[in-house]
């Protein structure tokens, strides 16, 4: 880089667009992925401008969407989705309350390891949802607070990610980003060579050994113990009573003649009581479990009224309902075994975000009934239908274990406790299995693209019955595969344009003669800040050619700098603003400074050990 870039007029619109994206990104004015669309249009209409071709040539505006990375990554979410259908999740936890016992720092090291394995093979956000039911009974079994196991499965399956190049997106996408590099390099610059699927395994590892170290030593000081989230001490009603004050029972009573609420609706009496919900009700021999608003109540009909004794009865009294002694009409639909209160955590990716549970129709979609909802150190029961959502949020809802099951399928939702499944298939996990080492064995022992390599895997499940073609569908994370399909584009303009290259020569102008490890550790910190601020995807794709061209003109390693971006991308500990961090605020009664106590320390370990473990192999 030894002649003078100059700046041109693409540069500019370009640098305009980078910082519209990062704009749209940090202030979530829109959807991730909203934004992420919008920018890829934006780069399509360029080729409007007269006398231009644009800035991404149009034939090529929506390559993204069949890219090698892309397609990665829906094939990770398939075969991920297949191993859970498995039930393998649900022997994990026992293994895990076998050998970790009521140990704290045990049971610390146990979940973290296995769930940073396991984040290694797929998508981290998919292993911490994973693990979300399995560290929730672990909590409540070995009478722990489980603010104090979360959080390392968390930033555990955020490091698990950095073992093996299919572990996160920006590691999926680092190998289609060197390649675009390639294209661009000066003659006098070796092309650079792609990682196998292994490569940064010995970065990883020892990134992971730090991460769960760091909990079992310093975990006492750093870890919150949430008063608002305590552990269970007892059964399951006892653990949601001292969580969200739902306390009691479920007991049966009758409308009689005498009473007001005959020729009346559901929604006119939204609650038994205080402290009391409808959860069920039958007329004539229809039962409807989590009853509509408009579930009109007659002489004759069956109420299932869940709550304290006390208020329930005092509902009764007031209401001339005949309450019985003992669970009769209800007895089968809503026994244990049949139907329960479970925990449910917006994601971070669901479509729900910003509608209201009216909007949403919990109980007309799911014929589950909210009781309260969890948002931060807040428990919210009342006005419950114009409530709107957040990402984060806990629902609590009562509801048949079978129709939560739709619930657990769908993405937007993450269900955290668990709960009877009729739909798992344990007899198919040899074939998960067979078809899980099928695509590995093809990523390590031949020639063939990581994206068709992995869809073998994922295609062998589907057709080997381990996951049926729908499930497979419910299970892609369509906000990531757009998110990534739509910033490609982008990634191609900063490096077609010359952006990057010229953006470069100014950084190391700016700041003169210094050995190449400060560049590298600058560029590290820049992308854990910009992680910070938008997706680790969305950073990777901006960063990566900057990163190449700071190298070429400083006369390091390109696709060491390069690595470099798409491992510092994963360093987002300090805020939850990663996806799994936004998973587990809920559930663990986290707040922000929560996780910058915790992830302060952490961020500062991830970006010592990924700079001396770079420059010690590569």
């Amino acid at each position: 880089m030894t002649e003078t870039i100059v700046l041109t007029a693409e540069m500019i619109a370009v640098m305009g667009i980078l910082g519209l994206t990062i704009f749209l990104f940090a202030f979530e004015i829109v959807r991730v992925d909203v934004a992420a669309i919008a920018i890829m249009v934006l780069l399509g209409l360029t080729t409007m401008v007269p006398g231009h071709d644009g800035l991404v040539p149009i034939t090529h505006l929506f390559d993204g969407f069949s890219s090698n990375a892309v397609i990665s990554i829906i094939a990770v979410m398939i075969i991920g989705a297949g191993l859970d259908k498995t039930g393998i999740m649900s022997q994990v936890a026992g293994k895990i309350l076998k050998y970790g016992g009521r140990t704290e720092s045990r049971i610390i090291t146990i979940i973290s390891a296995t769930v940073g394995i396991i984040s290694s093979f797929m998508q981290n956000i998919g292993a911490a949802a994973l693990f979300l039911p399995v560290v929730t009974r672990i909590a409540r079994r070995g009478n722990l607070p489980i603010s104090r196991l979360l959080m390392p499965m968390g930033f555990c399956a955020i490091l698990g990610g950095t073992i093996t190049m299919v572990g996160s997106s920006p590691l999926i996408l680092l190998n289609d980003l060197i390649e675009t590099s390639n294209r661009n390099l000066p003659t006098s610059v070796e092309p650079m060579q792609a990682f196998s699927l292994f490569s940064v395994a010995p970065v990883g590892i020892v990134m992971l050994m730090c991460g769960i170290l760091y909990f079992v030593f310093l975990g006492r000081l750093v870890l919150p113990v949430v008063k608002d989230k305590p552990q269970e001490s007892g059964s399951t009603l006892h653990y949601f009573s001292e969580v969200y004050g739902i306390a009691g029972e479920v007991y049966e009573a009758r409308v009689t003649r005498d009473s007001p609420l005959a020729g009346t609706m559901v929604s006119e009496i939204d609650s038994a009581g205080r402290g009391g919900w409808i959860v069920a009700v039958r007329t004539g021999d229809e039962f409807t479990v989590a009853p509509s608003g408009d579930t009109e109540l007659w002489v004759g009909t069956d109420l299932a009224i869940m709550g304290p004794l006390g208020s329930v009865q005092e509902f009764c009294a007031e209401n001339a309902l005949e309450l019985r002694k003992e669970m009769d009409v209800f007895s089968e639909i809503l026994s244990p075994t049949a139907a329960g209160i479970v925990e449910v955590v917006i994601p971070p990716d669901s479509n729900l975000i910003g509608k209201t549970l009216r909007e949403i129709g919990v109980r007309q979609r799911y014929g589950a009934t909210v009781l309260a909802i969890f948002r931060i150190d807040e428990v919210i029961d009342s006005d419950l239908p114009e409530f709107v959502l957040q990402a984060g949020d806990t629902l609590v809802l009562h509801c048949r274990w079978r129709d939560i099951a739709p619930i657990a399928e769908n993405n937007d939702f993450a269900v955290v406790t668990d709960f009877p499944r009729d739909d798992t298939r344990p007899h198919k996990l040899p074939y998960a299995a067979g078809f899980f080492l099928l695509a590995l064995s093809l990523i390590l022992f031949s020639d063939l693209r990581l994206s068709v390599a992995l869809m073998a895997g994922a295609v062998g499940m589907i057709i080997s019955g381990v996951i049926r073609i729908d499930e497979a569908y419910q299970s892609i994370g369509w906000q990531s595969v757009f998110l990534l399909a739509s910033l490609i584009p982008l990634g191609l303009a900063v490096e077609n344009t010359g952006t990057a290259a010229w953006i470069a020569q100014q950084t190391l102008i700016l700041m003169g003669d210094v050995p190449g490890w400060v560049l590298q550790f600058s560029i590290a910190v820049l992308a854990t800040i910009f992680t910070l601020l938008m997706s680790n995807v969305g950073a990777t794709v901006l960063l990566v050619p900057l990163a190449v061209n700071i190298a070429i003109g400083a006369g390091a390693d390109p696709a060491m700098f390069a690595l470099t971006v798409a491992l510092a991308t994963s360093n987002s500990f300090l805020i939850p603003t990663h996806q799994v961090n936004a998973l587990i605020m809920g559930p663990g009664g986290y707040r922000v400074i929560d996780f910058m106590r915790a992830g302060g320390i952490m961020t500062i370990l991830f970006l010592v050990v990924m700079m001396l473990m770079l420059n010690l192999i590569f």
